[in-house]
């Protein structure tokens, strides 16, 4: 991995985003205890209860409970074989993880095999105990940090936090952005030591924020994306990738924005001019995020390729903001997607990064 500056920059071409305030996604006040509510009003998001670490461990802190709760999250209505679908089987003795005959084909499989944990040597306490740190961390989760409370070295930990990324990015992949959209174009990145200053800098990834509303102009779902570099040509392919056709997109004036026509888009255009970002509601809130984003990435990591695994840490943000309402399902949501991804070994994953 190269070496990079200790910190991130996050720049937008236009605007300045380190003075846009925190987001503020639930936007229903709701009182709580009078010794509360004396203080502040409690916004419903951020004080939803989530999944505490004794309620965690209370379900899935034994190697058993894991194991059943990968077999519910695979086969939910019970046995089905991988290779001929016949529901009886028989469960074999021995193994540091279940396996199960087919009574039809006779062929095996085991509890893992086929999903993201496939050939993996680590107990499923430690697998669902990760899943538990990457999707209850609002601000990120570094692998070194994950190293720490895993227990194991940090190449396990960086692969571990590599896969579970993989699948949040999958998964939202899966998805489209509609109605009134947001976009701003931003860098990942920040200038290398003795590197080219400026727009030209190695170091730093062009990528297209995009966040839609609600018909009162709350957020709702946000995508964040890399691209070649901002040309309409770029900006028409992302959008046949992450957008739905007819719906409205306001951008700043960056002319390859007008890129998004080209995939059955609606496109509003605003001149910024020299207006700040507090004269500039028709972009709050993805100046907010775009905000919240430098402060995650800042806090939580410290230095890792850009170019290459960008992709991935982006995407664990947007996994994350996307299910915001539901801490408490976060890690049964992110298992899922670990089951429902198949397996992805490290040299699948450096490999898939380095053709992107």
């Amino acid at each position: 991995m190269a070496n990079y500056c200790a910190y991130i920059y996050l720049i937008s071409n236009l605007l300045q985003l380190s003075s846009v305030g925190d987001l503020q996604t639930a936007h229903t006040e709701v009182p709580v205890t009078p010794e509360v509510s004396s203080v502040m009003a409690m916004k419903r998001i951020q004080f939803q209860p989530g999944l505490s670490l004794p309620d965690f461990l209370g379900q899935f802190g034994t190697a058993g409970q894991c194991g059943a709760a990968l077999d519910r999250a695979r086969w939910p209505q019970g046995f089905r074989c991988p290779s001929c679908g016949e529901a009886g089987h028989y469960r074999l003795k021995g193994g540091t993880h279940p396996t199960f005959q087919c009574q039809g084909c006779r062929k095996q499989t085991s509890l893992i095999a086929g999903t993201l944990f496939q050939s993996t040597h680590l107990p499923l306490t430690v697998w669902f105990l990760a899943i538990y740190l990457i999707s209850q961390a609002k601000t990120g989760l570094s692998a070194l940090a994950l190293k720490r409370q895993l227990g194991v070295s940090y190449p396990t930990a960086w692969l571990i936090q590599q896969k579970l990324m993989q699948a949040m990015a999958e998964r939202d992949a899966q998805y489209t952005l509609d109605g009134a959209i947001q976009v701003d174009d931003a860098y990942l990145g920040g200038q290398l030591t003795g590197g080219t200053v400026g727009r030209g800098s190695e170091n730093k990834v062009p990528f297209i924020a995009a966040v839609s509303l609600t018909a009162e102009g709350h957020p709702l779902y946000l995508k964040l994306a890399p691209v070649p570099g901002f040309t309409r040509k770029a900006v028409a392919n992302w959008a046949v990738t992450e957008l739905s056709p007819g719906c409205r997109v306001v951008s700043d004036g960056l002319a390859c924005f007008a890129g998004v026509t080209d995939a059955g888009c609606l496109h509003q255009p605003i001149i910024v001019g020299g207006r700040k970002p507090k004269d500039l509601p028709e972009f709050n809130w993805v100046n907010t995020i775009l905000g919240n984003l430098k402060t995650s990435f800042g806090g939580a990591y410290h230095a890792f390729d850009f170019a290459k695994y960008g992709t991935r840490y982006l995407a664990a943000f947007v996994y994350r903001f996307n299910r915001r309402f539901h801490l408490e399902t976060l890690p049964h949501r992110l298992l899922a997607a670990a089951v429902a991804i198949g397996p992805r070994p490290e040299i699948w994953l450096r490999a898939a990064e380095a053709s992107c």
